[in-house]
Parts: C-alpha cells; sequence; structure tokens
C-alpha cells in the first residue's frame, strides 16, 4: 500500500512523540523525586527507551520507515537513498514530535518536577548531559553511539534473511533491542541521545518553560547531540550502502 507524504509526516511526528514519550518518560520515573520508579535505575530507562524505538517501528516501519530521527534522514539522504526534497518536511515533523511528547511527559510528572530540588535530575530528564563536562568525550561516545544505531538499523530492515522470510516485522522488534542495548552499553558518558530531535526540542522546551528548580539548559553543549549524530549517520549509512548493497 502506497501511503500519502501527510500520512508519511503524522507517522514521523506520532512515531518521535512516542519514543520521547517512553524514552524520557522512563527517565522521569527514574530521577524525579517521589515517583513510584525513583532509584529504579539505569535497566529501567534501558527498557523505556528500547520500547520507544521498536513500538513506533512496528507500527510506522512500514509507513515512513520510521525514521524518528534527523541523523537518519540525513544519513539515507547523503548516501542517495532519501529523497532531498523530503528530507526537510521530515525533520520538521520530528522536532516537533519530540516537543509534543517531552511535554506530555512534563504533563505526567508535573507534580513530581515541582519535588525534585536537584536541576541536574531536572535536566535530565529532557537532555542529555555530559558526566564528565568533556565535550570531546561526549562527542566521542555520542559519534559512536550513533554510528552504531544508524549502521545497524540499516542493516537490519535491509538484511536479505529477513526480505527473504517476508518477517521484517521481526526486523523492526530487533530495532527495540538495539536501542535497549546501546543505551545499557554506552548510555553513562552522556546519556545518550543518538538523536538531534530527541536533545534539541526537549532542551528547548526546558528552556521556556518556568519550571521551579530547573536550572540552566546548558546550550553550551547542545551542539554535540546534534553534529555527532549527523556525522555519524552520514558515515553510518555510507559505509553499508557501498559495502554491503
Amino acid at each position: 500500500m502506497e501511503y500519502s507524504f501527510a500520512t508519511k509526516l503524522a507517522a514521523e511526528f506520532i512515531g518521535t512523540a512516542i519514543m520521547v514519550i517512553l524514552g524520557n518518560g522512563a527517565v522521569a520515573n527514574v530521577d524525579l523525586t517521589g515517583t513510584k520508579g525513583e532509584h529504579g535505575g539505569w535497566i529501567l530507562i534501558s527498557l523505556g527507551y528500547g520500547a520507544g524505538v521498536m513500538i513506533p517501528a512496528l507500527i510506522f516501519g512500514g509507513i515512513s520507515g520510521n525514521h524518528i530521527n534527523p541523523a537518519f534522514t540525513l544519513g539515507l539522504a547523503f548516501s542517495g537513498l532519501f529523497p532531498w526534497n523530503e528530507v526537510l518536511p521530515y525533520i520538521t515533523v520530528q522536532l516537533l514530535g519530540a516537543f509534543c511528547g517531552q511535554a506530555v511527559v512534563v504533563l505526567a510528572y508535573k507534580p513530581h518536577y515541582n519535588m525534585t530540588t536537584d536541576p541536574q535530575k531536572i535536566l535530565g530528564t529532557f537532555a542529555t548531559i555530559d558526566a564528565t563536562s568533556s565535550r570531546f568525550n561526549g562527542f566521542v561516545n555520542e559519534f559512536v553511539g550513533s554510528f552504531i544505531l544508524i549502521f545497524s538499523a540499516l542493516g537490519i530492515t535491509k538484511a536479505p534473511f529477513f526480505h527473504d522470510h517476508n518477517d521484517l516485522g521481526t526486523a523492526h522488534l530487533a530495532l527495540g533491542f538495539l536501542v535497549m542495548t546501546l543505551v545499557a552499553s554506552l548510555g553513562g558518558p552522556t546519556g545518550p541521545a543518538l538523536n538531534p530531535a530527541r536533545d534539541f526540542s526537549p532542551r528547548l522546551l526546558h528552556f521556556l518553560l518556568p519550571l521551579k528548580n530547573k536550572g540552566n539548559s546548558n546550550w553550551g553543549y547542545a551542539w554535540v547531540p546534534i553534529v555527532a549524530p549527523i556525522t555519524a549517520g552520514i558515515a553510518a549509512v555510507f559505509l553499508y550502502k557501498h559495502v554491503f548493497m
């Protein structure tokens, strides 16, 4: 079935919103004061983000491709696997979806935001933070994680095994385990973002909202989870295309 471009954009918007709601919702559940999941640990966050990518992939993978990530969209476009005239609309709705998804997280956890006094924990439910105040380390971490994410996601969805067995549903299911493992394995240094929309739009909302005890939005670091995933995405798609396609 061929879907209209408007339907594809709606899928990207909703898919990105779901990712942020489930992912940053898990972070809020663990880090904010007084929640039922307070101190639930990194595994809970990994599960939240794994499901946050897996569920939109299962819903929208066959509609829009479920990019839900500007780095993936740009990586495909630079290698000629996605039309350039669709890039800006895709990225626009991804950014809007992440913004709206984060607004839902704030709405759901508003009493706990009011109870939380640590500005870093509040910011961490919106955007990524470099744990060692090293932008170089943050860039390396985001680049490596994003490269593995995008290279693997492209490899899984293009794998002959899944196509030969007409089993792309299982391929999209695997994406959730991929993200869950990346967060568990490489989440310590930065968060991680692995996705410019997942970091920029929630950070912007953090900047705009008059939250109690929120502190600053750390814009000095904000370029890292934008530039690192995009450059990694371009490199990952280029490598996969020229070696395995």
